[in-house]
């Protein structure tokens, strides 16, 4: 049986304010802890390159809220903005982007859309989460990041190369 319709709402509602919170303080492994049930999955596809799953709160700390998303790891000057949701029962669509630092000379933002599907498993906390985005499109945007000077050179050699050569090479065995 779904949770209540209004909890599960203040519950992303939560979650929206704090992604905020984690741009402020440059730091956003703390959501494990504040939004995930100990026994939660947490799986992003990386475009069918590298399947990241992360089974418990622990793991969702060191990969999706810790190595893929840290400002040390080269994300400095990155947001993650949640711009709109859905809430069906227990479900929970969320529509996100990746943000690059700074602006283009038209003024809008480096940015590559991205989905979240979400399950509510009560006690302010999910169950399950699984996040879609298009890789390709997230390449082309930091190669546009790099032409402009905006692209960490730590985040270029750990993600961005490594990131390419998966997708070449998953290509190239098609």
């Amino acid at each position: 049986m779904a949770h209540p319709h209004q909890e599960v709402v203040d519950t992303i509602e939560r979650l929206i304010e704090a992604f905020k919170e984690c741009e402020r303080r440059n730091s956003w492994s703390w959501l494990a802890d504040e939004f995930y049930h100990q026994d939660c999955v947490y799986t992003c596809e990386y475009g069918g390159v590298m399947p990241v799953v992360a089974n418990g709160r622990e793991e969702i700390r060191r990969t999706h809220y810790g190595r893929d998303m840290e400002v040390g790891s080269g994300w400095a000057g990155w947001s993650f903005p949640i711009v709109d949701y859905a809430v069906n029962g227990d479900s929970i669509i969320t529509h996100w982007k990746n943000r690059g630092p700074g602006l283009r000379p038209d003024g809008s933002h480096y940015e590559t859309p991205g989905v979240s599907f979400i399950t509510y498993g009560g006690d302010g906390k999910f169950i399950r989460q699984f996040d879609m985005f298009d890789i390709g499109h997230q390449m082309v945007l930091c190669d546009e990041l790099d032409a402009a000077g905006l692209l960490s050179p730590r985040l270029k050699a750990e993600w961005v190369a490594p990131m390419k050569q998966r997708i070449i090479a998953r290509l190239s065995a098609a």
